[in-house]
């Protein structure tokens, strides 16, 4: 198999049959459940309605609903990690069809791809910055002046405690970090506010 663009890690051959399985689907029947997958993408908090929508359709179809689960659940990997790879609606339909997906489902899925990309663009920056909302931050310089090995005497680090807001609690997260784990932590940090400051 050509490598994916939107993982690095290989599949596991029961992901790549799921996708090889849409084949079986009629366009119509492929057509209701990409409409079906991607309006969970839009709206990935309504999960009881998607459920719903998921057991209607293999009611309608003649299907268990357990491995249509399992297969929708493989399907979803792949917009995910389109998202995080920030991939176009071309590179998702690559990766469709290097996983056996036939040309009009391919192309019938990377259409919808392109046509709600801005969206779920949005919805994944939205979730990501409700989920995980820092308040505070507070941090310690030490160097290490004991230790059983004698290479880690005289090494720098950092205590770092975080202060996250998750729904209306706030948690405590507490990490120790080397000097080069913090310059890079420092990077990532600085990178993550640029970003949020594009959007404001």
């Amino acid at each position: 198999m050509l490598p994916l663009q939107f993982t690095k890690d290989p599949l596991p051959e029961a992901v790549t049959t799921d996708f090889q399985n849409l084949n079986k689907f009629t366009e119509q029947q492929f057509a209701s459940l990409t409409e079906t997958v991607y309006q969970f993408l839009l709206q990935p908090k309504e999960t009881d309605r998607f459920l719903t929508q998921l057991n209607e359709f293999a009611g309608e179809n003649g299907m268990s609903a357990g491995p249509l689960r399992s297969l929708v659940k493989s399907i979803l990997l792949l917009p995910h990690g389109a998202l995080k790879k920030n991939l176009t609606a071309e590179q998702v339909k690559e990766d469709l069809l290097n996983l056996g997906v036939d040309e009009n489902k391919a192309t019938h899925f990377s259409n919808q791809w392109k046509a709600n990309y801005a969206v779920l663009s949005r919805v994944a920056v939205g979730q990501t910055l409700m989920v995980n909302q820092l308040v505070d931050m507070e941090w310690k310089f030490g160097v290490t002046v004991g230790s059983s090995e004698i290479q880690k005497t005289g090494n720098i680090f950092l205590q770092l405690k975080l202060i996250i807001r998750k729904g209306n609690s706030t948690e405590n997260v507490y990490m120790e970090l080397t000097l080069p784990q913090f310059y890079n932590f420092l990077h990532e940090m600085e990178r993550a506010k640029s970003a949020m400051d594009c959007f404001s």
